[in-house]
């Protein structure tokens, strides 16, 4: 009979997981809008899928959205997102994609209704938020918004110039 023999192999070092990006991972935004707050008063939020080809899902990984500009609109019981730019993807080829082509929103039956439903209202209409992952999939945040008007912007700001007075005199009190 043959003797058996084993052998003992030192395991391998570990090498440290290299991180991975905080936008792919979900843990931070693709795409802000930011001067949605300050041109509009959002009033409602929701979550929606948009239909994606692949060169913008990574473009968005590499961080290349824009929705300064963008809406959402509602036409033949479909949501779609306007003017959003997603850069082309720089490693893409002849199949890239075009930087502010029209995009679908994947949203429920009952969802669409409502948001049509609000929309229809003078003075109200569709503004995406943030462009963000959840589960490897990419959401756009909708919000509801009416216009506002200068008056109402010049208003939004003394409040927020009073709010960061107060917040500064706490904290003086605290320290003294």
């Amino acid at each position: 009979m043959a003797k058996h023999t084993t052998i003992q192999t030192q395991p391998a070092p570990s090498a440290k997981p290299k991180p991975r990006d905080p936008v792919a991972a979900g843990e931070r935004d693709a795409a802000q809008n930011r001067a949605a707050s300050h041109n509009y008063f959002l009033l409602e939020k929701y979550e929606a899928g948009v239909a994606l080809r692949g060169t913008e899902v990574k473009s968005i990984r590499e961080g290349k959205a824009n929705l300064k500009d963008a809406y959402g609109l509602i036409k033949d019981g479909e949501a779609f997102l306007l003017n959003a730019h997603i850069g082309p993807y720089s490693h893409g080829n002849y199949t890239n994609h075009e930087a502010l082509r029209t995009r679908k929103l994947l949203l429920n039956q009952t969802e669409l209704k409502k948001l049509w439903g609000k929309t229809q209202q003078k003075g109200f209409t569709l503004i995406p938020t943030r462009l963000y992952f959840r589960n490897g999939r990419v959401k756009c945040e909708l919000a509801v918004a009416k216009g506002k008007q200068d008056w109402d912007k010049r208003e939004t700001e003394r409040k927020r110039e009073a709010d960061r007075e107060a917040r500064a005199a706490i904290d003086r009190s605290k320290k003294a």
